[in-house]
């Protein structure tokens, strides 16, 4: 058999060995978690640039939708000038007409 003393060595070995292994352990898996927390912070951006774009797509559909109701609207309008130009030469006409004929019954 081993001796006390002999055998508290060997015990104190054995546990220097045993906690230096946990330590290792745990700063490995302090370490560990950085690149972790990192790929999580890329993952973040990337879906927050991935919001960014729908919503700019987002926008760029509204603004062509309303390019678009502008230009039927710019159409409407130039449709409205000319029937209303279309209404005053036919009444400027008619009044034409009517002032030839007040003049014809005077005369007569």
């Amino acid at each position: 058999m081993m001796s006390r003393p002999m055998l508290l060595v060997f015990l104190l070995i054995v546990l220097i060995i045993t906690s230096q292994f946990e330590w290792k352990q745990q700063l490995v898996s302090d370490v560990e978690p950085s690149p972790s927390i990192s790929q999580k912070q890329q993952q973040i951006s990337k879906r927050e640039e991935a919001v960014k774009e729908k919503i700019i797509l987002s926008q760029e559909k509204n603004i062509q939708r309303l390019n678009e109701l502008v230009r039927n609207l710019r159409e409407q309008l130039l449709q409205c000038r000319s029937s209303n130009e279309t209404i005053s030469n036919s009444l400027s006409s008619l009044a034409d007409i009517a002032e030839f004929e007040k003049q014809q019954i005077l005369e007569d």
